[in-house]
């Protein structure tokens, strides 16, 4: 009470018409623009964005690795196949490794929904077992050789006929069986593999790939589907787009395709998002370990849709939210926009649901044919919350998948004759 009372912008003790920023030596303050506020802001989101995906870089290494040494174990297969062909008392099993469990891509290429850890492929030490019962051996191959001898032609024979597989029987269209038998007939015994070109404007950027062997048998069979079985079917979606004009309203992303780092696939989404005006929508297919999900971006309202086949309140992991958001924002400071705080998510809940655990890639390929039959691309309120969650009938993902049979005959078989 004895000081009075305080002025705001004075220094008590020191008088009138001295400020803080005089009596300290306070540096004055700089005005900064929007742009460059902006820039800031996006900058140090970009370091810390970093920080995160960098972190998983190696995890992601040691995945690659472990597809290397798939495609290792496949091409050791055939070599081993070969042997017993050429040597008449070759066994190949002792020279096998075990496998524990069938190895996964990496890129969480194959889907089961099971929710189990991946497991790369180990070789266990046999040479104690192998010694043990190696005299055993050598007396049992003694008396059965002079019967392989005898018989050595007759078992090539069989051998042969062994490996052509009936598909007769198959649950399958009739187009998946045809390509299947010709995969068991001609492509495996030539060593042959069906390749694709895929032009620029399907992902923005032209990019080669190839359809294995075991890709067509399993998903005649209707097991887990890799990345490169949705790339390729997105590869003929592109085409139906061209037949409807509907190219400038509905794209693609590839974020299959193995790059070093999430903050390498936000730029590559950001890169593809930047060809656009804004008003065309993307699907993005993504796997963020062991399940297929699809995400389509509309970058104009920064809105993101999330269409999950498993049943249940289920969200989007945070990797793939993050490789999202980081892309929507660099797309924003492409076109001087300073966008919301925040990019909406909205979860698309009324989707068809998945009956057991590996339909979700195939589930996610009829979404996408389903939004793109609809000139109105009226998705949103199509499978909006609330809706029938009734999983799709078996005609309709046979329908899929006849297409993809299709397809592959017609361009991957066509162009490998062809050469």
């Amino acid at each position: 009470m004895a000081l009075g009372p305080e002025h705001p912008g004075r220094v008590r003790g020191v008088g009138a018409g001295i400020s803080p920023r005089q009596y300290f030596n306070l540096p004055k303050p700089q005005r900064m623009s929007f742009d460059d506020r902006l820039k800031d802001s996006l900058r140090v989101l970009l370091q810390e964005e970093t920080k995160k995906m960098e972190a998983k870089a190696r995890e992601e290494a040691l995945r690659m690795e472990a597809r290397t040494k798939q495609l290792v174990e496949a091409e050791r297969e055939h070599f081993l196949s070969q042997l017993s062909q050429l040597i008449p008392n070759f066994d190949p099993s002792m020279l096998k490794p075990r496998i524990s469990q069938s190895p996964k891509n990496p890129m969480s290429d194959k889907a089961s929904c099971s929710g189990g850890d991946v497991r790369s492929l180990h070789f266990e030490d046999d040479t104690a077992k192998n010694g043990e019962d190696q005299e055993e051996k050598k007396e049992e191959e003694k008396k059965d050789e002079e019967k392989k001898e005898e018989k050595q032609d007759e078992e090539k024979h069989d051998d042969q006929v062994i490996k052509v597989v009936d598909y007769s029987n198959m649950e399958a269209p009739s187009s998946l069986k045809s390509l299947c038998r010709y995969v068991e007939t001609t492509l495996v015994p030539q060593d042959k593999t069906p390749n694709f070109t895929i032009d620029k404007e399907v992902f923005g950027l032209e990019r080669d790939t190839f359809v294995l062997p075991k890709d067509i048998t399993q998903f005649a069979g209707m097991e887990e589907i890799g990345a490169t079985v949705v790339a390729v079917y997105m590869r003929y979606l592109h085409d139906l787009l061209k037949q409807a004009n509907m190219c400038s309203m509905v794209g693609f992303i590839d974020l299959l395709q193995l790059v070093p780092t999430a903050s390498d696939r936000s730029r590559l989404v950001a890169a593809r998002l930047q060809k656009t005006d804004g008003e065309q929508i993307f699907m993005m297919p993504y796997n963020p370990g062991r399940h297929w999900i699809l995400l389509i971006v509309r970058a104009k309202r920064e809105t993101v849709y999330f269409l999950d086949p498993l049943p249940g309140n289920r969200v989007v992991d945070e990797e793939g939210k993050n490789i999202v958001n980081s892309a929507i924002k660099i797309y924003n400071s492409h076109i001087a926009r300073a966008g919301r705080k925040a990019v909406i998510w909205k979860t698309l809940s009324g989707t068809p649901k998945q009956p057991s655990s590996v339909e979700c890639g195939y589930y996610v390929m009829r979404f996408m044919r389903d939004i793109i039959m609809d000139p109105s691309l009226a998705f949103e309120k199509k499978y909006a919350k609330g809706k029938v969650e009734a999983p799709y009938p078996q005609e309709a993902i046979d329908e899929v998948r006849n297409e993809w049979a299709e397809f592959v005959c017609l361009h991957g078989i066509g162009e490998l004759l062809n050469t």
